[in-house]
């Protein structure tokens, strides 16, 4: 269409429309949220543009004319196909979306800080990452895909294993102003921090004769557990995707050997609705890239 042809006033059109399709202009001010004034003034502005009468009027009735209602008819299906392509666009930006729901400790530890190497890759993509250690329904809240930690029970999704884990003390190198204990068999002597992950699995793999610590703070977020072990407060039992960070940066030092394997596992899972989308096929691709890229530095 040439751009030097002039449309009529879009909001005339709509009244107008609406006025026909009612034949009534009270009914048409209501669905258009106006004054029956403001509908009438429309109308007839419309029909001085136009040159011609759209309605025949007797009092308050009006009449819509045979070549008007052909033209609210045309009108009509226009509207409905700007509607349609509206509709068309919003779906669009909502299936660019990508809303994931993750433990805490793995979103801030391990996923966000690579998460940038994702939307690099994938611009077009709008990356939504919640922080939820509860197991929510990721359906019925708009979740795409949730990380968990666990055994891998989920019932009604699609589930993949991502890793295991290991636990391991860690402490502050300056922790008791650098006396570190330097065997397990001296952590009976020592601030055993604890968390909802119990002592025990570990201290007997060690040969440490020791009961499970009691007593005192214990830390449900792993976060705030490194933050204490990193301020000196004891020794951490940590998992190693979620303490890296600080050991790598020397905040804290692995102490010992020995490792304990996780029961509970990292998995992948999404609502069966969403995990056929293709910005969650391209999350999972990267994501298991990213895994294997980090077991083999791991190694």
């Amino acid at each position: 269409m040439s751009a030097s042809r002039r449309l009529p006033n879009f909001s005339a059109l709509r009244a107008f429309e609406a006025a026909a399709r009612h034949e009534n202009f009270s009914r048409a001010a209501e669905e258009l949220h106006l004054t029956h004034g403001a509908i009438s003034h429309q109308v007839r502005a419309l029909e001085e543009e136009l040159g011609r009468p759209l309605f025949v009027r007797h009092g308050r009735q009006v009449k819509i004319t045979s070549d008007a209602l052909k033209f609210a008819q045309f009108l009509g299906k226009s509207f409905a196909d700007i509607a349609a392509a509206a509709d068309a666009m919003r779906a669009s930006a909502v299936n660019q979306r990508l809303t994931i729901s993750s433990i805490p400790s793995f979103a801030a530890r391990w996923l966000a800080p690579r998460l940038g190497r994702f939307i690099d890759l994938y611009p077009d993509i709008e990356v939504v990452l919640q922080s939820s250690g509860q197991l929510q329904d990721l359906a019925r809240d708009g979740i795409d895909v949730g990380i968990r930690f666990g055994r891998g029970n989920y019932p009604g999704l699609v589930v993949q294993r991502l890793m295991g884990d290991v636990y391991y003390p860690v402490v502050s190198p300056h922790y008791r102003g650098g006396q570190l204990p330097a065997a397990p068999q001296e952590l009976s002597r020592h601030t055993l921090l604890r968390s909802v992950e119990p002592w025990s699995p570990w201290l007997r793999a060690a040969g440490v004769d020791m009961a499970e610590p009691s007593g005192g703070l214990m830390f449900e977020d792993l976060s705030m557990l490194i933050r204490s072990a990193a301020d000196g407060n004891g020794v951490a039992l940590v998992r190693h995707v979620v303490a890296m960070q600080e050991i790598a940066s020397g905040q804290l030092r692995r102490l010992f050997d020995t490792a304990t394997p996780c029961p509970d596992e990292y998995f992948f899972v999404s609502p069966p609705g969403a995990a056929g989308r293709p910005q969650v096929q391209a999350f999972r691709d990267w994501l298991l890239e990213e895994i294997a890229a980090f077991q083999r530095q791991q190694a």
